[in-house]
């Protein structure tokens, strides 16, 4: 039995077939850990939705930034946009089932030895705090209250994490700290604006939410996607997946048992 984890798909299902084949993933034994955004931008949205959630438990998947915003059009809080390239599902005959689904997902799956969630982890959280917060998003998400909390989580802030927050102001900081965050200001706050790659940064006070001198470590590795532009990240305690496969670069594997790394270029 192996575990694989995957980068952002983006509807890039071509790629994730053949990336499969390489690997030689067996549904029976082995376990797809998908690390948000599912959805948008690639050419073909639905079918990744159908399979991912077709592995039934042989795929733990986390909730990014594209699949939330999926959510929102579907409730009618904004028309989709061409360039996402979602509108199949949203015709699709089976859409409710798909979104329902989607929304069941949480923003945190773990292992005993890593932690994945689509952008990372709050550098200032612990492991118990990220599981806390957590929860509560996705009891939201989970619950007949969920509309709620899609409509108001457009927002980029709250900035810093404070526990006192309450409220939406709470499930804000934490949706935004695990599916947007990239940089963080100096004092930990979140920058939601840069995407660029860390060594195109010069006079701006960001550091990678990462590489941030006080962030909380934690006892395990974090696994993420979201952010093209680092090109496939490894450090010491943090693995990033996104290789910007929709952008023409690469879908990206890890097979965590020992460590390699599988690629599929985009076609």
């Amino acid at each position: 039995m192996s575990n694989y984890i995957v980068g952002d798909i983006q509807g890039c299902f071509d790629e994730l077939q053949l990336l499969l084949e390489t690997i030689n993933f067996n549904q029976q034994h082995d376990t797809l850990w998908v690390a948000g955004d599912l959805v948008a931008r690639g050419p073909k949205s639905l079918e990744t939705l159908r399979f991912i959630r077709g592995l039934g438990g042989s795929a733990k998947v986390v909730l990014g930034n594209h699949d939330l915003h999926l959510l929102a059009v579907y409730l009618g809080l904004f028309p989709a946009k061409p360039k996402d390239k979602t509108q199949a599902i949203l015709d699709a005959e089976d859409r409710d089932s798909l979104l329902e689904w989607l929304r069941q997902q949480p923003l945190i799956q773990e292992h005993p030895e890593f932690i994945m969630s689509h952008a990372g982890i709050s550098p200032q959280w612990n492991l118990e705090r990220a599981r806390i917060e957590n929860q509560e998003v996705v009891a939201l998400l989970q619950s007949d209250n969920w509309q709620w909390l899609i409509k108001n989580m457009y927002s980029n802030t709250p900035d810093l994490w404070d526990v006192n927050l309450q409220d939406i102001e709470r499930y804000r900081y934490t949706i935004n700290s695990l599916t947007r965050m990239r940089f963080c200001f100096t004092d930990a706050r979140l920058d939601m604006a840069c995407k660029l790659p860390p060594s195109e940064i010069t006079n701006e006070p960001l550091v990678p939410w990462f590489d941030l001198p006080q962030r909380i470590k934690l006892d395990k590795t974090v696994v993420f996607g979201h952010w093209a532009a680092l090109e496939g990240y490894q450090g010491k305690d943090a693995i990033g997946l996104d290789t910007g496969c929709v952008w023409g670069g690469e879908l990206t594997a890890l097979r965590w048992e020992d460590k390699q790394f599988f690629t599929q270029k985009a076609l």
